[in-house]
């Protein structure tokens, strides 16, 4: 196995610090090819936005880019796109890795060589892989390049960790970060106090993936026992879908939880305020009422509103918005103002991230899609 690369120690700082990383889409045409110039504009709209970094290949993208070809050419123009903002600031580019160890790890392989800097390990797919063979599996990914564990929710194809995978996890040393998204506040607490109990669990940062309680997430202060003596643990960012979107609001989100830990109390009021709110932009997105079925086109759905995305099309045709879900969007949009604030941002910068891409990195003039 080859030396895993070393994080940049800038990078590493950022991961730590914590910042807001969205959970890439797929951009597709209307008859479900990659849309390359909406792609590449996706990347440039969260690098603009003020995200801190990008996860390609994770359940955001479709798992099922895979079996149509697609993982290297999505991780490719990603790390295309955001080459010129790693060369002047941290921005932390995660792939995601899924199937057994010898596909997982091919697919770390491939990262590491388009430039990646960590992988993100989902347990999807996998239902009847043991424990100890998921933590092997995480351990051949992580000769690789450093490793994101994952707490997926079961409703999109994760299972139940329980405590001690997740302080074993902790204790291997290519573990820097985890994702909690089982959309469960037991799950959750059982996560923070299982990366408590390591050792290592002090360098091992917390990224809230739980879509419907994020600043809930951002904001509790987990009192945990460490084999040090008590300790206080927080979501220190967020790996998020519902970050795909609305995502210079995040920005601004997180800076607001990061005054409030400084003991900002008006940062902490305005954090607050986006609690129940942000909630409820997500049951419509994620399409909770609908038991999650629309989750990805409901976040393509409001790509496309914006003009980012040219429709809400999935790889698999039967993938698309449910009944009364599109009203739904709507009706949140028009409900908090931190959502419709973002459409003149994008609107403002849609010409420039959708011109197209030349191999010289100059962009011409904007031409309207044909």
């Amino acid at each position: 196995m080859p030396v895993p690369a070393p994080m940049a120690p800038a990078t590493a700082a950022l991961l730590q610090r914590g910042t807001v990383i969205p959970a890439h889409p797929l951009a597709l045409t209307a008859d479900r090819t990659l849309d390359e110039r909406r792609q590449r504009a996706l990347t440039r709209y969260y690098l603009e936005a003020g995200a801190g970094g990008v996860a390609v290949g994770v359940h955001t993208t479709q798992f099922a880019i895979r079996d149509h070809g697609l993982l290297r050419p999505v991780l490719e123009l990603a790390a295309e796109e955001s080459a010129s903002a790693v060369a002047s600031r941290p921005f932390l580019r995660i792939a995601g890795v899924a199937g057994p160890v010898h596909q997982a790890v091919e697919e770390a392989a491939t990262a590491r060589e388009l430039g990646y800097d960590a992988i993100l390990v989902s347990p999807a797919g996998l239902p009847h892989a043991t424990l100890d063979a998921l933590l092997d599996r995480s351990a051949a990914v992580g000769e690789i390049l450093p490793v994101i564990g994952f707490y997926l929710q079961e409703a999109v194809g994760g299972r139940e960790l329980p405590r001690a995978y997740w302080r074993a996890l902790a204790d291997q040393e290519s573990t820097v970060a985890v994702k909690a998204a089982p959309f469960d506040r037991y799950r959750t607490l059982e996560l923070v106090q299982g990366i408590a109990d390591s050792d290592r669990g002090a360098e091992v940062a917390l990224y809230t993936g739980n879509d419907d309680s994020i600043v809930a997430d951002l904001l509790t202060p987990y009192h945990v026992t460490t084999p040090t003596g008590p300790a206080v643990r927080r979501f220190v960012g967020g790996l998020l879908g519902h970050w795909a979107v609305w995502t210079r609001s995040a920005v601004r989100l997180l800076a607001d939880v990061h005054a409030a830990y400084a003991g900002d109390e008006r940062a902490l009021q305005r954090a607050l305020a986006r609690l129940a709110g942000d909630t409820d932009a997500n049951a419509a997105v994620y399409d909770v009422r609908g038991a999650f079925a629309g989750v990805i086109a409901g976040v393509h759905e409001v790509l496309r509103r914006q003009g980012l995305l040219n429709g809400t099309w999935c790889l698999d045709p039967a993938e698309s918005l449910s009944p009364g879900q599109a009203g739904e969007i709507e009706r949140v949009h028009t409900t908090y103002p931190w959502l419709a604030e973002e459409d003149t941002f994008i609107a403002g910068a849609l010409p420039r991230w959708l011109a197209r891409h030349h191999p010289t990195g100059k962009t011409p003039p904007h031409r309207e899609e044909e």
